[in-house]
């Protein structure tokens, strides 16, 4: 019988401990470049850090227990973990993904891949067709579940059907609800993609990226490119997201629930229009989310009724910092349109309801009454402020 995931935060299976650690408990950081060979023919089992490191091994053998999958990789951030693996494809392959997609990956997308010969198809993954897109140069199809910002919830399986029907990668940045909630292999994907420094390292100390997969042929592939391009994750930010791992079932737990309250006030507070939260019982990606996760998660995305009140929030808010990135231990806002996705086309961020009305908020472990207090102080004080941003 396997672990518990809140037991496989801090063991591995079958683990034994190793006398070159002398009993160390928390795992010992490895900061050397390169290693010693007894003689030719023979290994340490370790060469130089840029292709493996004691550190960042022990992480990828964490990840990928997390993950219930052969491999994972550790990187130096989340874009360097997508960049390497557009390694994978060549020029003329074709690759259809979700049009709301964090603002970095749509940047690398169209600013790097495309240069490099690789075709896009971006769409409403709950609209479209996506059988009548996939063409013979096809080779992978891409989505976040819940999406960035709009927290769409996608089926992971019946799109892994679709992938397996036509022979297609399924690809799935899994970094909002984390290992501890959900697992795409699981349900038929071929890579998870994390940015590691948002709840996986979980305190807003580090940068980090991973892919993981349960395919030899990929971690293979993978492990080459890893190698030959040299964006493996330092040992000292892997001891940090070593760390931070061993907190993240409680994190995850109690960032969720106060993430409910949130939406409980928001969704009764007239100064806002839309509270997008896959937790919202009746909203659309609900019943998907409830069936392939066992959590809602931490992350909502909220639409104000004007911009400037929006950025009224964001300039008043005392307790919640206004502040990119996500995951961490303290709440943050985010604002999207000017933020993670300022590089995308301004109509087709609209499209996505990405407007300059809406705020995404990454939940923390705050008390959830001092959260919500916050809120409704710079939402009350709005009205004696109208003028200035006129």
């Amino acid at each position: 019988m396997g672990l518990d995931i809140e037991t496989k935060c801090l063991h591995l299976e079958n683990e034994v401990a190793d006398d070159h650690h002398y009993g160390a408990i928390s795992y010992p950081i490895y900061q050397s470049a390169t290693y010693a060979h007894p003689e030719v023919g023979q290994s340490t089992g370790f060469d130089y850090s840029r292709l493996q490191n004691p550190t960042r091994q022990q992480l990828e053998k964490v990840v990928a227990s997390l993950e219930n999958g052969l491999d994972a990789l550790a990187f130096s951030s989340g874009m360097a973990a997508i960049a390497a693996m557009m390694e994978m494809f060549k020029p003329g392959d074709h690759i259809i993904t979700d049009a709301d997609l964090y603002g970095g990956s749509i940047r690398l997308f169209d600013a790097i891949s495309a240069k490099n010969g690789i075709a896009f198809t971006r769409i409403d993954w709950g609209k479209a067709s996506i059988e009548s897109l996939i063409r013979d140069n096809t080779k992978a199809l891409y989505i976040e579940t819940p999406t960035n910002p709009m927290m769409r919830v996608i089926d992971i399986a019946k799109v892994a059907a679709l992938a397996k029907k036509h022979n297609l990668l399924l690809i799935v940045d899994n970094t909002f609800l984390s290992p501890y909630f959900q697992n795409p292999l699981d349900l038929g994907a071929d890579i998870v993609v994390h940015s590691g420094t948002k709840f996986l390292g979980g305190h807003n100390d580090t940068i980090a990226g991973f892919l993981v997969t349960n395919r030899q042929d990929i971690s293979d592939q993978l492990r080459y490119i890893i190698k030959t391009v040299g964006s493996g994750l330092a040992p000292f930010d892997s001891w940090l997201v070593l760390r931070g791992i061993k907190t993240l079932s409680v994190r995850m737990e109690r960032a969720q629930e106060n993430a409910m309250a949130i939406v409980k006030f928001l969704q009764a507070e007239p100064k806002v229009k839309n509270v997008y939260y896959p937790g919202i019982p009746g909203s659309g990606g609900y019943e998907i989310c409830k069936r392939q996760a066992r959590g809602f998660g931490s992350m909502l995305t909220f639409e104000v009724e004007s911009a400037p009140l929006a950025k009224h929030i964001l300039k008043y808010t005392k307790l919640i910092p206004f502040a990119e990135s996500l995951g961490g231990v303290e709440t943050l806002l985010t604002y999207p349109c000017t933020q993670t996705h300022a590089d995308v086309p301004e109509e087709e961020r609209i499209a996505n309801g990405i407007t300059d009305c809406v705020l995404r908020m990454s939940v923390g472990l705050e008390s959830a009454e001092d959260l919500i207090a916050d809120l409704k102080a710079a939402m009350d004080s709005y009205d004696g402020y109208k003028a200035q941003y006129i």
